[in-house]
């Protein structure tokens, strides 16, 4: 029995050291998270801020209208949040969480769910229950009809950004650790012993020993006095070599790259490169920008209309950012109208102008430039 009591008691010892060894793995991982998140942080509220300065207008046949659903999306969806507000963090738990449930009030508040739980049917509508939003659980269930609910992708965000924080956590880890031993102060301390026999005499150069160590971390100039049967002497970073902070900036900016291509954002535009800043801007606008905001007008249209309404034309149209000065576009406007392709309703609803009543802007125009000889003559000849 002594034996057994022998094995357990070291079973235990082991238990508890593999603990401490996991605690302490979790704590070093914990240190570096912060890179983690500063790569999700900076390319999800890249793509956020972008899709919060869009317009979702309302169509109603062949006009746009101003109605509570316009106000409900572009300035007050809700008592607590703003338009911009509510379209940022709709984005970020879209990608991030790879999915977004929003729900109406009664008062007709739009709401975006912190939680909740989807079941799914194979030829029923899905039901949403168990809806949370802040801290209050809503106790009705919630039809697929009646939310808005999207979803990203196939698989969530956050495992891709898991897996791959895992090897570039570590890498960052190692040279972090590198950097810190490159010049880092190291010292040695001869005692003698026979000198400090008495617990009183132990306590007391115990503290000396505390108080030098904390002036020589601290101070920029530290003086330590010599004491009998006591030597201290540095021994500085003898010129250990490590990695630089190019290096570590070299990590970081890679798993930055990384986020930002699982997103969809160029990585030069994250970076804040000037080269070809158009080109990458045109790329993230069609590839990214454009296919997250279709999602959204084709779910919100089946959700606010009936089939009788879309078929009449009712439905909501979003105007992306513009990410070009207009007056830059206004040599290509000036050949679109003047060779009567476009009329200047057409123009500017492309412009993202809203259209107006004005004769002028619903006739198509031809310049001499490009009539054919016969008419160019006879309009001269008229004139």
């Amino acid at each position: 029995m002594g034996f057994l009591d022998k094995v357990f008691k070291r079973n235990k010892e082991l238990g508890y050291s593999f603990d401490l060894d996991f605690m302490d793995l979790f704590a070093k991982k914990s240190e570096r998270i912060h890179m983690k998140r500063l790569a999700i942080e900076t390319c999800i509220s890249f793509l956020a801020r972008t899709v919060s300065q869009t317009e979702f207008r309302v169509k109603n046949g062949s006009e746009y209208v101003r109605n509570e659903l316009y106000y409900r999306l572009n300035t007050r969806p809700n008592k607590n949040m703003t338009a911009s507000t509510f379209w940022q963090k709709f984005i970020s738990k879209l990608i991030y969480d790879n999915e977004v449930l929003v729900i109406q009030a009664n008062d007709g508040d739009l709401l975006i769910a912190d939680d909740f739980y989807h079941k799914k049917y194979a030829v029923y509508e899905d039901r949403f229950t168990d809806v949370i939003v802040r801290d209050y659980e809503f106790k009705d269930s919630f039809k697929q009809s009646e939310v808005i609910h999207l979803k990203y992708g196939n698989e969530k965000l956050s495992n891709l950004l898991d897996s791959l924080f895992y090897d570039y956590g570590d890498l960052f880890g190692y040279i972090l650790k590198g950097q810190k031993r490159k010049n880092q102060l190291r010292a040695t301390v001869d005692m003698d012993m026979l000198a400090a026999k008495s617990g009183e005499k132990q306590a007391k150069l115990q503290e000396f020993i505390d108080n030098m160590y904390e002036a020589v971390e601290k101070k920029d100039v530290a003086i330590i006095p010599q004491q009998p049967g006591f030597e201290y002497k540095e021994q500085s970073g003898n010129g250990i070599a490590g990695q630089s902070v190019d290096e570590i900036n070299k990590v970081t900016g890679g798993y930055l790259d990384q986020v930002a291509v699982a997103i969809g954002i160029p990585p030069s535009l994250i970076r804040g490169d000037m080269a070809d800043v158009e080109k990458q801007t045109k790329n993230y606008m069609f590839f990214s920008v454009s296919p997250l905001l279709k999602k959204i007008k084709e779910e919100s249209d089946v959700k606010f209309f009936t089939k009788k309404e879309l078929l009449n034309g009712n439905c909501i149209e979003t105007r992306k950012p513009s990410y070009r000065d207009i007056f830059d576009l206004a040599t290509a406007v000036d050949k679109l109208v003047s060779s009567g392709v476009f009329n200047g309703n057409e123009v500017r609803s492309e412009l993202g102008k809203e259209t107006t009543d004005e004769q002028i802007h619903k006739e198509y125009f031809i310049t001499k430039n490009y009539q054919s000889g016969k008419e160019a003559i006879e309009g001269g000849d008229n004139e």
